[in-house]
Parts: structure tokens; sequence; C-alpha cells
């Protein structure tokens, strides 16, 4: 089944499952100072159309520049580590994530990311809504204390 309104055959062998080695990722793409990032899927690599994935490392103790990713939308696992996120105008509000955690960033939000962990590289994988690898730096004074936020669940409140 396709979503294709020709008859012609798919070759599947060509377009179809891609599987993308964990030591070949490109490097070859935007970066934040403080991080580095990979690209696994992205349209160069795979002809994806409509996200972009890749991991994340943050050295031990570090934290990136403040920046957005314009109009998409990104979601962070942590795989290892501990992530420390500022986001606002002024990085004014912080929250943290660990191993199996999800962290979503909506489009055009200022933010940072931190290595809470002073002997441990952060490690991250990213998929972001496009496979544009769309980063925009800022230059934001932050506030000295942000505020912790905790995340309430809008759908299963507890009491």
């Amino acid at each position: 089944m396709t979503d294709r309104h020709d008859d012609a055959p798919i070759d599947w062998k060509v377009h179809g499952v891609k599987v993308i080695p964990g030591d070949q990722l490109d490097t070859n793409t935007p970066q934040t100072p403080g991080m580095n990032r990979a690209a696994a899927i992205n349209f160069a690599r795979v002809g994806a159309q409509k996200i972009w994935a890749g991991t994340v490392h943050i050295h031990p103790d570090a934290k990136t520049g403040a920046h957005h990713h314009g109009a998409l939308e990104s979601v962070i696992y942590v795989l290892k580590g501990k992530a420390r996120m500022r986001w606002g105008e002024h990085l004014e509000y912080v929250a943290e994530a660990g191993p199996g955690d999800f962290i979503f960033v909506p489009p055009y939000v200022p933010h940072q990311e931190i290595n809470a962990s002073a002997d441990e590289t952060l490690e991250c994988v990213l998929v972001r809504s496009d496979n544009e690898a769309v980063v925009v730096n800022l230059d934001i004074e932050p506030v000295e204390r942000p505020q912790e936020v905790r995340w309430v669940d809008p759908i299963h409140k507890h009491g």
C-alpha cells in the first residue's frame, strides 16, 4: 500500500528502511558553542521530508550558548547524564532531566542546555519536526537565579 497515485512499483530496497550506524553520524550540521551535534536522519542522508534526528553531547560542567530553532519543535531524550535546561527571554526558567526523561522545546523558545554533572558527559538523542537544521544563536544576558519549573501533566492530573 502506498500514498502514490500511480501504479508504478516501488523499489523498497532503495526507498525503504535505512539503518544508520551510530559511528557514522554527520557532524557537518549547525553547531552551538558548548555542544556537539551529529545528524543521523535528515534529507541529505536518507531523504527525510519531515524530521531531523541525531545526537547531542555536552561535556562535563559545560553549557551551550543561548539559542532557538525557529519554527521547529524539538524533542530531547536523555540517554546518560543530567540535563539542566534554562529557557525564556532571559533564561529565567529552569528544569532538570535525567536518563529516560524527555524534554520538549516549542518553536522559537530561547533556551540553553547545561550539563549538570561535573564529571560525566551528557548524552542525548534529538528529534526535530523538520529536516532543516535550524539553529539561531542568541546573545542573551541571563538572570542570576532562574525559577524552577516542574511539569504537571494536564491530562493525568495527580491529587
